[in-house]
């Protein structure tokens, strides 16, 4: 089988753009700098309702999540933040934090959990409970501790509150107690850090959710200040939902904080980043893109967050990142003023065309070129520098099976 030429390809491909009068110098900085945290539940063993699934080799710990999480980075250079989840993870948070540093790695977003405890199943900051909303209100505030001592300038809100059945709870009166606990946690925080509210329309409750879409979660960031910002999941949307549009909505009200990064064929964000609807993906980072050059979207914090239940946990983190960084340089290669003067003359071919041109594109040269000068190990294929490194094998010896559960199981 023939070998690539890469350096080659990359020539052929940089006179193309240059051609066509694309800043291949932007281009190539803007993807140097681009980052994408990685969950550290992610690394763990996962499975499903029915059963967690071991797998051989997986992290046994938080450090050995960042162990696996230093990899990916390793591989793809573009994943130096590790989001963690509390009590998932639990730990000395300044040593975890050293040690991460050691391994090229940092602490990112904070995520609590207030949906599993037996406490929480009719609500936490919807509870009807005073006890109970306190109770989760402490648990943020315990994780702003752990913010501070890491130096992590995100807290990542999701809430599985919500009922199953008409009558079960008063809307208005759960939407106050959101306000009100919402509220206290953000009096919480420093001024350089902020707070990221998710939506999810269903599940795991079916009747209604308390923050059920982007509108609900916008408002409640209205009402607090402007360090809480919305929470985008590529997978928390019902069907045939325009992600792109509203990702532009935020973008310009300036409240799109985070993005979480997966894929979905039903419902959930339980695939690999790109693996079902890449055209999407590269849709969402049109936007994005467009963003950054307006100066809109400069700070916003990108995860993956998907459910690695089968496959190798790292190998399909790598999967994901390559896949974000695909879509992210095709987005950098759209000609702006072209699809303006198309948009402005109503000109609907000329416009789709030239987003289908860039969507079109292989970029391999030019990812290749990137983490050639990142110094990376395998800049054609970081998937592939990874497997065949020989970490998983060694991993598996080491650890064996029967790691701790990114869910906590």
């Amino acid at each position: 089988m023939a070998t690539t030429n890469w350096a080659a390809e990359y020539e052929l491909l940089a006179a193309r753009l240059t051609d066509r009068g694309v800043d291949l110098g932007a281009v190539e900085t803007a993807l140097k700098a681009q980052q994408v945290e990685t969950p550290s539940w992610g690394y763990a063993d996962s499975g499903t309702r029915f059963g967690v699934f071991r797998q051989p080799g997986a992290p046994r710990d938080v450090f050995e999540k960042f162990e696996d999480a230093a990899q990916a980075n390793q591989y793809t250079g573009i994943a130096a933040g590790v989001a963690v989840h509390i009590p998932w993870d639990t730990a000395d948070w300044g040593k975890l934090a050293q040690y991460a540093h050691s391994l090229g790695v940092s602490v990112g977003a904070i995520n609590p959990n207030v949906f599993q405890d037996y406490d929480y199943r009719f609500g936490s900051f919807g509870s009807e409970r005073a006890d109970v909303r306190a109770r989760a209100v402490a648990h943020m505030k315990e994780c702003v501790d752990v913010m501070n001592v890491v130096g992590s300038k995100n807290i990542s809100l999701w809430f599985a509150d919500g009922t199953n059945f008409p009558g079960q709870g008063d809307f208005r009166r759960r939407k106050q107690y959101f306000s009100e606990c919402l509220a206290e946690l953000y009096g919480a925080l420093a001024g350089d850090q902020t707070l990221l509210v998710e939506y999810k329309p269903f599940e795991p409750s079916f009747y209604h959710t308390d923050i059920a879409d982007w509108g609900m979660s916008y408002a409640f960031c209205q009402k607090l200040g402007p360090n809480a910002k919305v929470l985008v999941d590529l997978g928390h949307h019902l069907p045939g939902a325009n992600i792109e549009h509203i990702v532009a909505f935020l973008l310009d009200e300036g409240r799109l904080g985070g993005f979480h990064f997966n894929n979905r064929k039903y419902a959930d964000d339980d695939l690999t980043t790109g693996s079902i609807n890449p055209y999407e993906l590269y849709l969402i980072f049109n936007e994005l893109v467009a963003g950054e050059q307006a100066g809109i979207a400069n700070n916003i914090a990108y995860m993956i967050d998907e459910s690695h239940t089968l496959k190798n946990k790292t190998a399909e983190m790598i999967q994901s990142l390559v896949a974000l960084q695909t879509s992210y340089a095709k987005a950098l290669l759209i000609d702006r003023a072209a699809l303006r003067v198309a948009q402005e003359s109503d000109d609907l071919v000329g416009a789709e065309e030239i987003i289908k041109d860039s969507f079109a594109s292989d970029v391999r040269p030019l990812l290749w070129k990137v983490r050639s000068d990142l110094n990376l190990p395998n800049p054609a294929d970081p998937l592939r520098g990874f497997l065949e490194s020989g970490y998983i094998e060694e991993k598996a010896k080491e650890r064996g099976v029967g790691g701790g559960s990114g869910l906590g199981a």
